[in-house]
């Protein structure tokens, strides 16, 4: 879960590197490093701690003469964030650089070789072996070396190597992490992420398994594990470079959290047409779809809670079996999975380590595969059956918010989809639901204009030591997804509950002034609901309602309240989710907490 960049051209490398290390800082940020082929040697600086500081050590790259260099943004796996381990690592004889995303997962056993053959080693990372593997190999051949050492790697990597003795070119090398290479004129580039090389390129080209790519000033060559040169598709960007930067706003996640309702209206709009819903060029037989005896949803974090709610909504319309699997947990679980059995894959990256692996379980075992990704050219786009892009644009803050909206919004839709093409939803019904389709990207504005008072209400949590989340059907499902909003960037305790499951031990936790969210826009479970208010305020827990302006008895109940404006219940939470991801970025502004990197996350998990 690090970042990595390269450059060769004929501009200074360093100072593009830490434009680039910076655009990836989201995806680590307890170390970073560059290393530089200057006239007569590499050069290498790193140091623990922010891009910052790596900049203000290198005089914003000033220091570092040359035109070939690596930079690396750490996520500390293997070994303490501390400068010792951060990358890039040199070889003994400081030849090579590298730096590394991902794991070595066979790292101990060639250490041991290596260190009974007399190699050094400086650090406690598993990355430090792959350099001296390139050592051991080379005898003049640059491809020849990274082959040799690659075939010994067992894992996942994203690597990206640096000669001394071959000025103008650099080796970046794919297996089971993301690599994109960025096509200039008279330079060229590499990166973890798109992000990176926007502000240079537009034109890309997305590393698949098992390729590696030698970089030069004046062009690339793509070959597959074997050393054969294969072709590669460029694809061009289609979003600018100011999609990716601040705007203005004091952190990515408040800029994107105003961008939600635009990135649903883009995610929805598209497939909305003639009074029908169209999943883009996907052709999903009918036949298939009616002989499905079970859809499985799989995803990690925010994605999985997206998956709980378009669980609800899936079974409710569609009348199929829907089960949610962490996919951390569904790869070791031998899971009942058939032909007849639609896995949906949901991941904001298209690269989470977890999810990629869960699907490549499902697809063993004969089913369908349905992915619903964020980032075209991902590795579960390229693996998946079907795929359906969200189009929430970047996103950069490590709490996910768009990313999360337009997946429900993507779900409703495919819930939809697949109730009308197997005949299992009334046309009368299909037409009210799409008319309430159609509201929600406005109707998420106003959710975010008739809640002005979540600062003050933050003031109200920032002291708290937990906050408790309680809600039913819907509601619940929305609650676990607020709770991680609150406990991830303000690193305040938060817990969500099943309402129903208050008096089943968790009522046990409740006390004088303890904070309880109670979601309440599943209308026809108002009265059990407001059992569940009544109770906890019975204990001293300080009520904030959230609930329907028209929906008079929970308006009533709390000693606060969040305002949604009405919508079918089925998706409500897309509205729901809204004033909590604001009140968890109000409470985390109130006690001073780094917003966009919150400590020991990372953006993308990359790595199991």
């Amino acid at each position: 879960m690090c970042g990595i960049v390269g450059y060769t051209g004929e501009r200074e490398a360093a100072p593009i590197l830490l434009e680039g290390l910076k655009k990836l800082e989201y995806r680590g940020y307890d170390s970073a490093g560059l290393a530089i082929r200057g006239p007569e040697s590499i050069e290498l600086q790193k140091v623990s701690g922010r891009i910052d500081c790596l900049a203000k050590k290198t005089d914003n790259g000033k220091s570092m003469p040359g035109t070939d260099g690596i930079g690396h943004t750490r996520w500390a796996t293997h070994g303490a964030p501390t400068d010792m381990n951060a990358h890039p690592h040199l070889s003994n004889d400081r030849r090579f650089a590298i730096v590394h995303n991902g794991i070595i997962e066979n790292f101990a056993s060639i250490r041991e070789e290596l260190m009974a053959e007399g190699y050094i080693f400086h650090s406690e990372t598993d990355t430090e072996v792959v350099v001296h593997l390139l050592e051991k190999y080379y005898n003049g051949d640059f491809k020849a070396a990274v082959m040799k050492t690659t075939a010994r790697l067992r894992g996942s990597y994203a690597l990206g190597i640096l000669c001394r003795d071959n000025p103008g070119q650099i080796f970046a090398v794919r297996e089971s992490s993301p690599l994109i290479l960025g096509l200039g004129v008279g330079e060229n580039f590499f990166a973890s992420d798109v992000t990176a090389l926007v502000s240079h390129t537009k034109n890309v080209i997305y590393l698949d398994d098992g390729e590696f790519a030698e970089i030069r000033p004046d062009g690339f060559t793509v070959y597959d594990c074997t050393g054969r040169q294969i072709d590669k598709k460029v694809n061009r960007v289609t979003w600018s470079v100011e999609a990716a930067e601040k705007g203005g706003y004091p952190h990515f996640m408040m800029k994107e959290m105003t961008e939600e309702p635009d990135a649903v209206r883009k995610t929805i709009a598209p497939r909305m047409k003639d009074d029908d819903i169209v999943l883009d060029d996907l052709v999903i037989p009918d036949e298939f779809l009616r002989s499905i005896d079970r859809i499985l949803i799989t995803a990690c974090g925010s994605a999985y809670y997206a998956g709980c709610s378009g669980k609800i909504v899936i079974e409710k319309l569609c009348r199929i079996p829907v089960s949610v699997e962490l996919a951390s947990e569904l790869r070791y679980s031998d899971p009942i999975i058939t032909e007849k059995t639609l896995v949906i894959v949901i991941s904001q990256s298209g690269e989470t380590a977890d999810s990629i692996a869960a699907l490549k379980e499902a697809r063993s075992r004969g089913a369908k595969v349905l992915s619903i990704v964020n980032v075209v050219g991902s590795t579960i786009a390229k693996l998946s059956d079907y795929t359906i892009y969200t189009w929430a644009g970047p996103e950069i803050a490590v709490a996910t918010t768009k990313g999360f909206t337009t997946q429900l919004a993507m779900l409703y839709l495919i819930a939809m989809y697949v109730a009308k093409h197997t005949g299992r939803i009334e046309p009368e019904v299909f037409d009210q639901l799409y008319g309430e389709l159609k509201r929600i990207p406005k109707l998420m504005q106003e959710t975010i204009d008739r809640n002005p008072d979540l600062p003050e209400l933050a003031k109200r949590l920032k002291d708290a030591e937990a906050v408790f989340y309680l809600g039913r059907n819907t509601d619940y499902a929305i609650s676990l997804e607020g709770a991680l909003k609150m406990k991830e960037i303000s690193y305040i305790h938060a817990e969500a509950y099943a309402a129903g499951e208050l008096k089943h031990g968790t009522i046990a936790l409740i006390s004088e002034g303890v904070p309880v969210v109670a979601l309440c826009c599943n209308e026809e479970l108002t009265e059990k609901m407001m059992s569940n208010v009544i109770e906890v305020k019975a204990r001293g827990a300080y009520v904030i309602v959230s609930a329907f302006a028209e929906n008079t008895r929970a308006v009533n109940e709390g000693n606060a309240l969040i305002r949604i404006p009405k919508i079918h219940t089925l998706f409500s939470g897309v509205l729901e989710i809204l004033p909590l991801q604001l009140l968890a970025y109000y409470t985390a502004k109130e006690n001073g907490c780094d917003i966009d990197k919150p400590k020991n996350l990372a953006k993308s998990v990359t790595v199991e």
